[in-house]
This record gives structure tokens, sequence and C-alpha cells, in this order.
């Protein structure tokens, strides 16, 4: 049992460290890709937005048009801030075929989205290996009940007896 449990804390450890910090660039390197593959453009706005949604957390999407990268005129919907009217330029973010996408988060965000995904990524293979760790610790603790309980069936009946 002691073996096992050193086991566990060294797949634990390294594995978790490894886990982790894959985690951590592979989202890192999504996120910058995403900053290099989005560009901003300025859209006019068709519609009026109302000055204030229901529930006020949710930004109201309104219609826009924009120039895709291919130079054609695109018409969609984007998120845009509150009470604009129609007729104002707002900027919006594209990819590279024109596609209307949400802004990408800036350096800061993105690491920080990177090491709390890194983090949890590495909590979720620590739980894991606690996991298997436990499931391996019973069945030790399973085998040793059987054997006590065998002994007692040979010991037992000794015991009970009693002297006349």
């Amino acid at each position: 049992e002691a073996w096992i449990v050193l086991v566990m804390l060294v797949v634990a450890v390294l594995g978790g460290a490894l886990v982790g910090t894959v985690v951590t660039r592979a989202v890192d390197q999504d996120l910058a890709q995403q900053r290099a593959d989005r560009h901003p453009v300025q859209a006019v706005l068709l519609t009026d937005t109302p000055s204030s949604t229901p529930g006020g957390s949710v930004r109201p999407t309104a219609k826009v048009r924009w120039t895709a990268p291919d130079g054609t005129v695109q018409t969609g919907r984007a998120p845009v801030d509150e009470g604009l009217r129609a007729g104002t330029t707002i900027t919006v973010w594209q990819d590279d075929r024109g596609v209307l996408v949400p802004s990408p988060p800036d350096p800061v965000e993105a690491r920080v989205e990177a090491v709390l995904l890194g983090c949890g990524a590495t909590l979720v293979f620590v739980a894991l290996v606690y996991a298997v760790t436990s499931l391996a610790r019973r069945r030790l603790d399973r085998r040793r009940y059987d054997r006590w309980a065998a002994e007692w069936a040979l010991i037992g009946p000794l015991l009970d007896r009693r002297t006349s």
C-alpha cells in the first residue's frame, strides 16, 4: 500500500505539472492564433439599438454593414452597445473570410484564461489519479478483510470454548 501511495504522489505531481503545462501552452497558442486571425473592421449600424435590455447583462445585437476582406459589402448582426442610432460607425471583428466573430481576448486576458484552464486540467488529472489509487487501496482492504475473516473462522471457535 505504501508503494501505491508513493506512485500516486509521483504520478500526481509530475503528471499534473505536465498536463497543466501542456494545456496552458495549447490554450495560449490557440488564443494567440485567434488574435492573429481576427481583424477589426469599421461597420455602419443599420438599426437603432435599445437604450436598455431586459436583464441588463446581455449586449443587444443589431444589423450592421461592413466590407469583407475580398471587397464585398456584407450585412449581418453583431453585438453592439446600448442606445446607438442607425448610421453610427462601430468596430466589429471579422475572420479572414469576412465572417463576424467575437473580439479576441487581449494578451493579458488570454494568459489568465490559459493559466486557469491549465490549473483546472491539473486538478482533474490529480483527481483521476486519486480515484484510481482509492480503488486500488479499496481492493487491498477488501483482500485484507477477507483474510481476517478466514483467520477469525479458524481462531474464533477456539476462543469461544469454555473450560469445565
